[in-house]
């Protein structure tokens, strides 16, 4: 380690190789964390194939206001990442890389503009070399890419990482609007009584924030904001620098028409959906049943982030956030750590309160504490690491301790995995097939080497700071040998037979048949057979769609998709009743007589 470090010393001669290895580093990180394979694997049930069909429909009908799903309205989202999935369609196709690139392109867009915050404003410290400079922004973009809860949501074609994104570069471009402003660097636009762009960058990223998820796409960064700049003691003068006024004006200018399009052309139903049941309710009940208790979000940041989780506690800790009057002294762009202070805590206790709890909500936080962890590193880059004495050092020992804890934890979950993993009715021997798969093999054997190579660094006190590269590269390990193959798997043991399924009953299905999904509910079956499905769970309700339908049926025969088991006991159908087509996986793709069927059910 010596010799590496004396090769790093002698490269400050030459600064632009720090910025090519840099580059490289966060294309590789960005490659294999959002792009490879992206679009490689079917749409997952049952959120994605919402979206997916929804903006589906929008390039069939040439309707892009109102979105639908299987005939039926669904305004659980606003339009912003229809558009987009609409666009990649008609450039690519129909097909999963159009569906989740957006997603893709909006994580990495926060980190290019995160890395330029960082590179820009970041480094704290005045006697830094270049180097250590560059290290702290390129630590600070990769931390907020080489996370699970950034990595899932990336790679996934809702709206959530579309949300991160606009919000998390919204609240980028204020912070260098708020820091230039404070340099003096925007003289002449002040004059004239024009904001900054950086601010002007906020007002549109926040106008589609509200685009991509409505009313919380303003209500966040706007309580970040505000809690910030009362804290520093500069909400005034900021209120005027940013020209209040014109900001709302280009915020409604870009956010507010299509709200009044969907209404006009849906009515008092749209507001019910979208405003009453997706926004209201979730923040006052529980909706669809995701409920959890008050400290539901220490457990999914502490797993989704780690393993940087365990280093927010002192990264929080050194900022002394209660020394109001020396954070108001400093000069602006100083203030990135306690501006991420706010983002992060504002962030995390706003959907702590929230009745509805889903772990993709707290996912806007992750660049704050991305920057957190990060400048706590950079503060030990900074000044080196001395003897263990004062607190921090002793804090910094046990978060690395409890980095080698969860390394060890996470080594042995793998091994267990087989055991304690959960039944899934699509994968009936599930825990038998992962086992086989050598997955969880592979995710032992690399928590188990990030857990060595931790031990190793504790022996001597200067390799500490190498810590930080041993969970960077194996973290890059685990996405590239073991996360992105478990999509994989489960994709071809999951989501391929619905696929094969939804190829069958394009190749036998005749005129006007419906399809019929039984026992569960697959979107994905719409969107890859691009044709309206009807699901059911129970007899009941099955038997009331054809008693009232019945008449306007034009088919003889119904194509039924559902377990062996809810042929038999749900539909209550012996094998002598229905013809078999196909079967893929756990599903049976059969042709029943609407009569028969009508009879049976009744």
């Amino acid at each position: 380690m010596d010799s590496i470090k004396l090769v790093w010393r002698s490269l400050e001669k030459y600064p632009q190789i720090y910025g090519i290895v840099a580059l490289v580093w966060l294309l590789i990180v960005g490659f294999i964390a959002f792009l490879w394979h992206l679009g490689a694997t079917g749409l997952v049930d049952e959120t994605e194939p919402l979206f997916a069909e929804a903006a589906r429909q929008m390039t069939v009908t040439g309707n892009w206001i109102t979105p639908y799903f299987n005939e039926v309205t669904r305004f659980d989202k606003p339009p912003l990442i229809y558009w987009l999935m609409g666009i990649g369609y008609q450039i690519m196709g129909v097909n999963e890389w159009a569906v989740r690139l957006p997603s893709a392109i909006s994580a990495i867009s926060l980190m290019v503009l995160g890395f330029y915050t960082l590179r820009r404003l970041g480094n704290i410290n005045q006697s830094s070399t270049r180097s250590q400079s560059l290290l702290f922004a390129v630590i600070g973009t990769s931390l907020m890419a080489l996370n699970l809860q950034t990595i899932l949501w990336a790679r996934t074609g809702v709206s959530d990482m579309l949300l991160s994104g606009c919000m998390g570069n919204a609240l980028f471009c204020f912070f260098i609007g708020y820091s230039n402003l404070g340099n003096g660097e925007t003289r002449d636009r002040k004059k004239f009584g024009l904001p900054s762009l950086w601010y002007l960058g906020f007002y549109i990223l926040i106008a589609l924030a509200v685009l991509a998820k409505g009313p919380v796409g303003i209500v966040l960064p706007g309580l970040i904001i505000f809690c910030f700049l009362l804290y520093v003691g500069q909400f005034k003068a900021v209120a005027r620098e940013m020209n209040l006024i014109l900001g709302a004006i280009i915020f409604l200018v870009i956010s507010v028409p299509w709200y009044i399009l969907v209404f006009l052309e849906n009515g008092q139903v749209y507001l019910d959906a979208f405003f009453g049941k997706h926004n209201f309710r979730r923040f006052t009940d529980v909706v669809n049943g995701h409920d959890a208790p008050w400290y539901f979000y220490i457990f999914i940041v502490l797993g989704l982030f780690a393993p940087w989780s365990v280093y927010l506690p002192l990264a929080i800790h050194r900022l002394a956030w209660w020394r109001r009057s020396w954070w108001q002294r400093q000069p602006r762009h100083n203030h990135l750590g306690i501006f991420a202070f706010f983002w992060f805590v504002c962030i995390f206790l706003f959907f702590s309160i929230s009745v509805t709890k889903l772990p993709s909500y707290v996912l806007p936080l992750i660049p704050a504490g991305s920057i957190l962890v990060a400048m706590l590193w950079d503060e030990y880059f900074a000044r080196g690491l001395a003897k263990p004495k004062k607190f921090q050092d002793q804090g910094f020992l046990i978060s690395i301790l409890a980095n080698l804890l969860l390394a060890i934890l996470f080594a042995i979950a793998f091994i267990l995995l087989p055991t304690f993993i959960g039944k899934d009715p699509a994968i009936p021997e599930l825990n038998l097939l992962l086992t086989k798969s050598g997955l969880t093999t592979k995710g032992a054997i690399v928590w188990g080497l990030i857990a060595i190579a931790i031990m190793s660094c504790l022996i001597r006190i200067r390799y500490w700071r190498w810590i930080i590269a041993v969970n960077l590269v194996g973290f890059v390990a685990f996405t590239s040998f073991v996360l992105l193959p478990t999509s994989f798997f489960l994709d071809v043991n999951r989501q391929l037979p619905l696929r094969e399924i939804a190829q069958e009953i394009i190749t036998v299905q005749r005129a006007h048949e419906p399809i019929i999904m039984l026992g569960f509910k697959k979107p994905s079956l719409v969107f890859y057979t691009q044709q309206p499905v009807q699901f059911f769970r129970r007899k009941k309700s099955l038997s009331e769609y054809i008693t009232e339908f019945d008449a306007d049926i034009k088919s003889d025969t119904f194509l039924l998709i559902s377990r062996a088991k809810e042929i038999r006991k749900v539909a209550k159908l012996q094998p002598q009743d229905y013809q078999q087509l196909a079967k893929k996986g756990v599903y049976n793709l059969i042709r029943v007589l609407k009569a028969q069927f009508y009879l049976d059910i009744k």
